[in-house]
């Protein structure tokens, strides 16, 4: 099915490892114009080269910490005075280490846990709006987590995850009489496919273990109804879905959880 989004000009950030690394290339593999927002540049550049090898019409890089005041703004800016607008904007960025609440004590942490997940949404959500209410249409995915409804682990995570929800519905609220849609991608787990796959600031570059062990996968994919891990792609399927306006254009305020059926908000 065609969707509509050659050419589209998209954004997504924390693009270059794991999720948003498949996300560009979901993107790509649809002849849009992308955007790869990462404070890993050597990284986002390699996917960049991807991304052009799998279709994509251009594809910049904006080697950007989003938790710096007015990154936000900076980035988009940048993709309005090169494109002249934006048609979607992919709120990946996203960082955690897994840890359980009562152990989980570092309040530095929690704040950047709070500035990656959340504020730097914020930011990049109230950067695109302007352009995205002159022009009468855009969508914004955001992607949380499964983590957000609960999960042993992933508590002060999951509650980041869960307000970047209730930032997607109220955007959803305030400015679909704009044409703008807003919706929620939550992935399940999602094991990088390899070294090419994240880059040295990711978190999974300090070893898959110190994520999650084999142990503690063979449990998880036990209770998933598909019995099977969610992969990149998958993830990517649903996010440029979501984001097409030909083929989702009724949807918005809605959650979509991509786990095998492990969550089912």
């Amino acid at each position: 099915m065609d969707l509509g989004l050659r050419g589209a000009r998209v954004l997504v950030t924390g693009g270059a490892s794991n999720i948003g690394r498949g996300i560009v290339h979901g993107f790509a593999a649809e002849g849009a114009r992308i955007t790869i927002c990462d404070v890993d540049g050597e990284q986002a550049v390699k996917v960049r080269a991807e991304a052009l090898e799998r279709g994509a019409d251009t594809v910049e890089v904006a080697d950007e910490d989003l938790t710096r005041e007015g990154a936000g703004e900076r980035v988009v800016g940048r993709l309005l005075d090169r494109w002249g607008g934006i048609d979607v904007l992919v709120n990946n960025a996203g960082w955690s280490m897994p840890g359980f609440i009562a152990e989980d004590t570092d309040r530095a942490r929690w704040q950047r846990l709070v500035e990656v997940n959340m504020f730097a949404a914020i930011d990049c959500t109230q950067a695109a709006l302007g352009a995205m209410r002159a022009e009468g249409e855009g969508s914004i995915v955001f992607i949380s987590s499964d983590a957000a409804f609960g999960e042993m682990r992933q508590g002060v995570y999951g509650a980041t995850k869960a307000a970047v929800i209730a930032l997607a519905r109220t955007v959803a609220k305030e400015h679909g009489r704009h044409g703008i849609r807003s919706n929620v991608v939550c992935p399940g787990l999602v094991l990088p496919e390899g070294e090419s796959a994240i880059g040295a600031s990711s978190l999974w570059a300090t070893g898959q273990d110190s994520v999650f062990t084999e142990k503690q996968i063979a449990a998880l994919t036990e209770g998933i109804p598909l019995r099977r891990l969610t992969t990149a792609d998958d993830v990517a399927s649903a996010v440029v879905w979501a984001s097409s306006e030909k083929a989702a254009r009724q949807v918005t305020g809605q959650v979509f959880s991509v786990s095998g059926g492990y969550s089912m908000p």
